[in-house]
């Protein structure tokens, strides 16, 4: 397990992970810019309010994100019945 030294809002944070150095520091860039994005539309706030409202700005795409591949995910699934009845019934009138 490796750890690396990552800086958000000018603050160093060392990291300790399995993932690559540049999966990190990926990680860590994009977590600075949300921070820096709640702080651009409300520069008096503190910190500590930036790094919550900023994580609740990430939670709501991760979980947007995840019901849009669930939907599509099920659009798939009933592609794939239509799929196959649609090939049951032209075998119906192959015969």
């Amino acid at each position: 397990m490796g750890s690396m030294d990552v800086y958000i809002l000018g603050q160093k944070y060392t990291i300790k992970g399995e993932a690559s150095e540049e999966y990190i520091k990926k990680v860590a860039a994009f977590v600075d810019a949300k921070i820096k994005e709640v702080y651009s539309n409300a520069p008096n706030i503190t910190p500590l309010k930036a790094s919550i409202l900023a994580s609740l700005n990430i939670a709501d795409e991760l979980h947007r994100l995840k019901a849009d591949q669930k939907f599509q995910d099920d659009i798939a699934k009933h592609l794939g019945h239509i799929e196959e009845r649609a090939n049951a019934l032209s075998g119906l009138f192959e015969k």
